[in-house]
């Protein structure tokens, strides 16, 4: 059963490490909002810890950022535990490298992407976005991601940022101890992966494609 209804996921993590902020990567959310709004479909937002999550990456210069923030309000998202997974037909889970401290923990999110994966929704994510899938197991214990062709921000673009000796964990890398089968195009260029119904990207530049992606497994 579709619901026409889209799901952001949000990190609520606000520190890199010591070193500065961070929080959800705007574009990535902003830009899939605008294909999916464009598609028709209602989008809503969670994040980790409720209430207004950490922004980070934010260019007002860019048309579609500017109108997220002047339409879009996230002083008040819910949390994960408080959501229906029979409500949505996909979750989106942003980037941001908050997202490598909290999504991979937190057992409502786990719960919430398990259920809609299960019942033959999409789960995808772009960025940082896939650590979501990092805590993800389905019902028989087995990693979602274990078998599975998926794309997320490399080691190569971490190391370019100077931040590989910041971040929990190395994204790339803890996907493919997980059973994953990472794939990775240059350094900041667009990349998505299709399979099934899981979606990823790899870096912000892939945002717009996997929202596009998304919609085009939903339209089948």
């Amino acid at each position: 059963m579709t619901t026409n209804t889209i799901l952001i996921g949000l990190t609520s993590h606000g520190d890199l490490g010591g070193l500065r902020s961070t929080g959800y990567y705007l574009p990535e959310a902003a830009h899939p909002w605008r294909v999916f709004t464009d598609a028709g479909y209602t989008v809503e937002f969670a994040s980790v810890a409720g209430g207004e999550p950490p922004v980070d990456g934010a260019d007002l210069s860019d048309p579609v950022q500017k109108e997220f923030t002047e339409q879009v309000s996230l002083k008040q998202t819910p949390t994960f535990a408080g959501l229906d997974p029979a409500g949505y037909d996909a979750v989106l889970f942003a980037g941001g490298h908050g997202a490598m401290w909290d999504f991979p923990s937190d057992p409502a999110l786990a719960g919430f992407a398990r259920a809609l994966y299960e019942r033959g929704g999409v789960v995808a994510a772009v960025c940082h976005g896939p650590a979501a899938l990092i805590g993800l197991t389905l019902s028989d214990g087995t990693p979602l991601v274990a078998g599975k062709r998926v794309a997320a921000f490399t080691d190569s673009e971490e190391n370019a940022v100077g931040l590989t000796e910041v971040v929990p964990f190395l994204l790339q890398s803890r996907l493919e101890q997980l059973g994953a089968h990472h794939s990775g195009a240059d350094d900041w260029q667009p990349h998505v992966v299709t399979d099934g119904t899981l979606v990823t990207g790899q870096n912000p530049a892939s945002s717009t494609g996997v929202a596009e992606a998304v919609v085009a497994v939903l339209k089948k």
